[in-house]
């Protein structure tokens, strides 16, 4: 399935975890294969790392916070014109794809 979303979009959580909900961030990375995406602080795990040794190597023990991956159909993409949560269409023009506000008919691309 083409994935709508791009790294560097605004994009907003629209369901999942309550305190997720509503936030709005820019997307880091976009896993195609998993049709995932990582949102800029949104979805924080806490990860508990023990020392490990590597190649000569020490990695710190502690605790390390991270953003996880959610799914492309819990995020809307932001419209740059309208500021509102949107979805997505296709514009196919001489110049080549480029993806277009439902709502109010905005190039998404420029």
């Amino acid at each position: 399935m083409k994935v709508k979303i791009r790294k560097g979009d605004l994009v907003e959580v629209i369901s999942g975890r309550a305190e997720d909900k509503g936030q709005r961030g820019e997307v880091i990375k976009v896993l195609t294969d998993e049709n995932r995406v990582v949102v800029q602080s949104v979805n924080v795990r806490t990860k508990h790392q023990r020392q490990v040794q590597n190649q000569g190597r020490t990695v710190n023990p502690g605790r390390i916070k991270f953003e996880a991956p959610v799914h492309v159909s819990n995020v809307m993409l932001v419209c740059p014109k309208c500021n509102k949560p949107t979805r997505v269409g296709i514009s196919r023009e001489e110049g080549g794809v480029r993806r277009v506000c439902k709502e109010c008919e905005a190039l998404i691309d420029d």
